[in-house]
């Protein structure tokens, strides 16, 4: 068996193993170095983009080393996600966490010391429990591989006390215990803290390995809107939920998920909702039906995302802007897992900045909190029961009058920290018992407060830089790759608005035979040219005009009257659709090309010229009703303009960024009532009744009041002034649109 590169997988143990437990040939990039580091004995950090790869760095090596593998996550469902896609490759692993009753923790220590685990995933307040560390000191431990590394770091984004136990844990292991962090998103900055914290290449140990595989996402488009109003967020959201289907809106806050999962139950899109205010049966819940495909759309605080693994994610919107390019990074990055085109938009107002400094305000409370809090600590503790005290954060909270719970539990990680308690997590308790040292450094306290001055001016110079992103001009990739330290060449792009703005989103038409053939001249062309070039030269060539080198090509001049604005627009809108990946042709493609797949709508973007096509050569017709899982694209397979059709005109979707106007509130309620009377608005609201009824649907999901006023006010009568109306998305003129413009003519 040979890999893609031509090497023997047999003949390298490393190959092997990976084609034995994962069915892989290959690895993908970065991957097998870190690995290969790993086996080799180095401390090794990691930053790897999401969905490339990074839980197999640590699980690989975990099958090939004697003993048994510890992962650090913070993250409940990650644990449980992975543990069961272990199991399901009768790899023995399991999880120790806050889910699991005394019995099963009791029952899983014990298979623990015994060495029945290759990999057992736990949280890191898990170090605290008494038990654990017991079990620990009688296992063969072969790795620490601690995931989202980033969560160690005061100046990253996501900081949790928890985390800085592991550097105490790490010092005391043996010197041959393999050491690998993970992280999606860390500067230079987050890095160096991480390697501090975690005591890495000290000790005995040898030089950590550091490797920072490449930020760049190809295949995300990234935008961002200005906005000024819920409703010009929400009229925005309509057009991508409708376009691209399967996707994560995030939120700032537990009420506006709430908020914007009722506007868009209120417009007849059907979304989940997932925030920190949900138990965990509920959030599992959630995230379980996001998982079968149950639901396309889920709405979501930052707590939603991290372990999901859902490849076909074909957008992510985020109605709030995120407190840091790292947070911002980490979520885009959940969309177009597969490789395939995906839509991140970020619908930015201003003013949402003060949710999130008052985020930051609330996780750095000031010094007078802080000796507040430990004060309350101690003297609950002198009057509990055996020097005692055991509440909740809220209670906490509440004791010192402080407002965040969130804060309070920083505060008394770092406490445990800096020696002024101690804490102990007991089986089936849900929280820590607290107990004060006799003599506790009291002067760590001020360094605790000097280290949340600097988390609060690092917080802040994180959120500059997010509004910063959100202001940028250049390229918006360009922008991110430099953030994260990655050197790059590149100026200008074809996935972001600032290097190649897209003023609509296609609508989806029926192809007839004689155009879906000219089409699959087209991707049979990009096979040929084995992706070299780009899309202007796939022009030239379809046209004959491309260099004599291309000649041989049994596809040059194939389409001589096709133009090039023609081809790359075609192009375009086949990525967006998942048929291709810049100059590849995905599985998807493959198929339609072979003619394996039925013929559906395709994405067609409007040419601006001046005559309609005729109903002959292609209809409009709504977008498939379910998508192909097994394709590397899940989007809805759907068409295009071909490139050789002169005077193609197709709807245009509202130009991004442009304000919509609001219905007036003095149209009368038969505003564009005609001379013979009868009323267009009655007739609409008669059709639209009507029509529901037929469809089952509410009348709202047909057409809105105020989109019922404008259009008896503004009266189009082609498909293309009916794109103008505001709250008309290509879904719904693909669906209503015609019925919609007969209906005005009838009072022309």
């Amino acid at each position: 068996m040979t890999d893609a590169l031509g090497k023997d997988v047999a003949a390298d143990p490393v190959r092997a193993a990976l084609a034995y437990w994962f069915g892989f040939p290959s690895f993908r990039t970065g991957q097998e170095r870190v690995v290969r580091s790993v086996l080799s004995g180095c401390d090794t950090l990691v930053v790897m983009p999401t969905g490339s790869g990074k839980s197999l760095c640590f699980q690989l090596p975990a099958l090939m080393l004697e003993g048994t593998t510890l992962v650090v996550s913070p993250l409940i469902a990650l644990m449980k996600d992975q543990v069961d896609a272990l199991c399901a490759r009768r790899i023995p692993a399991t999880f120790l966490n806050s889910s699991l009753t005394a019995e099963e923790s009791a029952g899983r220590l014990s298979q623990l010391r015994m060495g029945h685990y290759k990999l057992v995933y736990v949280a890191p307040e898990r170090f605290r429990n008494p038990r654990f560390l017991e079990a620990l000191k009688e296992t063969k431990i072969a790795m620490l591989a601690i995931d989202e590394a980033h969560c160690i770091s005061s100046w990253g984004h996501d900081f949790r006390p928890d985390y800085l136990h592991l550097g105490d844990l790490i010092r005391g292991l043996p010197a041959d215990v393999r050491i690998l962090a993970v992280t999606a998103t860390a500067t230079d900055a987050v890095r160096r803290d991480i390697i501090e914290h975690l005591s890495l290449g000290k000790n005995g140990r040898g030089e950590p390995a550091v490797f920072v595989t490449g930020f760049a996402r190809p295949n995300l488009s990234l935008n961002v809107t200005r906005v000024h109003s819920h409703a010009e967020k929400l009229e925005r959201l309509l057009n991508v939920a409708e376009f691209f289907g399967t996707g994560i809106i995030y939120c700032a806050t537990r009420k506006m998920v709430e908020r914007v999962q009722s506007m868009l139950r209120e417009n007849g899109v059907k979304a989940l909702a997932y925030s920190g205010g949900l138990s965990d049966t509920e959030r599992s819940s959630v995230q379980d039906a996001f998982m079968r495909r149950d639901a396309a759309i889920v709405v979501a605080t930052n707590a939603f995302g991290m372990g999901v693994d859902r490849s076909d994610i074909r957008f992510v919107v985020h109605w709030d802007i995120p407190g840091s390019l790292e947070a911002y990074y980490q979520e885009v990055g959940r969309a177009g897992r597969d490789g395939a085109y995906a839509w991140c938009e970020l619908l930015f107002s201003y003013a949402d900045r003060r949710t999130q400094e008052f985020f930051n305000d609330s996780s750095t409370p000031p010094q007078g909190q802080v000796y507040e809090l430990y004060s309350s600590v101690r003297n609950a503790c002198a009057q509990g029961e055996n020097g005692e005290a055991c509440m909740s954060p809220e209670d906490w909270a509440s004791l010192a009058g402080m407002k965040s719970a969130l804060a309070v539990r920083n505060l008394i990680a770092l406490f445990e920290r800096h020696g002024l308690l101690n804490r102990t997590r007991y089986p089936g308790s849900p929280y820590s018992v607290i107990t004060v040292p006799k003599a506790p450094p009291i002067a760590a306290l001020k360094s605790i407060c000097d280290g949340l001055a600097a988390k609060a001016d690092a917080d802040e110079a994180r959120l500059n830089e997010m509004i910063a992103f959100a202001n940028a001009r250049g390229c918006r990739h360009r922008f991110l790759m430099a953030y994260f330290g990655e050197k790059t060449a590149l100026r200008r792009c074809t996935k972001c608005d600032n290097c190649h703005p897209m003023n609509s989103f296609p609508v989806r038409l029926m192809p007839t035979e004689e155009r879906l053939t000219d089409l699959r001249k087209l991707m049979s062309c990009i096979v040929r040219m084995h992706g070299e070039g780009n899309w202007t030269l796939l022009a030239d060539v379809l046209k004959g005009t491309a260099p004599d080198r291309f000649k041989s090509l049994t596809t040059y001049g194939i389409l001589p009257r096709a133009k090039t604005e023609d081809v790359i627009q075609t192009c375009e809108a086949l990525e967006m659709d998942g048929y291709l990946l810049g100059m590849q042709l995905t599985r998807a493609g493959f198929d339609l090309v072979l003619g394996k797949s039925e013929t559906v709508p395709l994405a067609v973007f409007h040419t601006g010229r001046s005559h309609a096509l005729s109903a002959s050569d292609m209809t409009l017709a709504p977008p498939p009703s379910t998508r192909d899982d097994s394709a590397d694209t899940d989007m809805a397979t759907n068409t295009i303009a071909l490139p050789d059709d002169p005077d193609a005109r197709y709807p245009m979707v509202r130009p991004r960024g442009k304000r919509r106007a609001s219905a007036a509130p003095n149209i009368s309620p038969d505003a564009g009532t005609g001379p013979a009377g009868g009323g267009l608005a009655s007739a609409l609201r008669r059709w639209v009744r009507e029509e529901g009824e037929r469809r089952a649907l509410p009348t709202y999901c047909i057409l809105k009041s105020q989109t019922i006023a404008l259009i008896a006010r503004r009266r189009p009568t082609s498909l293309d002034e009916l794109a103008l109306i505001p709250g008309l998305g290509p879904v719904k003129i693909a669906h209503y649109g015609n019925a919609i413009v007969d209906l005005v003519c009838e009072y022309e």
